[in-house]
């Protein structure tokens, strides 16, 4: 009757090489490309300017008409009505909303 080391709770070197196999399996589908989703988004953020046509989170569609110091933008959704919108709540260009 051979037992091994494993089967009596001692050091097992395949149940590590399993859990490091999840963790980069993890990080590979899920994280990084959650990060680079978020890279993409902040520099879209970054580069909005006047006159762009955006969305913002709540789904309103506009255009860009003044960029304030405070990171808000004011958008015209309507002739002659705007609202302000802080930047971090812009997700898309419009066209690139209506083509998908």
């Amino acid at each position: 009757m051979i037992q091994t080391i494993a089967a009596q709770g001692g050091f097992d070197p395949a149940m590590i090489i399993m859990w490091v196999a999840i963790g980069l399996i993890f990080w590979f589908f899920i994280i990084r490309p959650q990060k680079k989703r978020q890279k993409e988004i902040q520099n879209f953020r970054n580069s909005i300017t006047i006159g762009s046509s955006v969305v913002t989170a709540g789904g309103i569609y506009g255009t860009v008409r003044a960029i304030e110091e405070d990171n808000t933008l004011s958008i015209e959704v309507a002739k002659g009505v705007n609202i302000r919108v802080d930047r971090n709540n812009v997700y898309a260009t419009a066209q690139n909303e209506q083509t998908k």
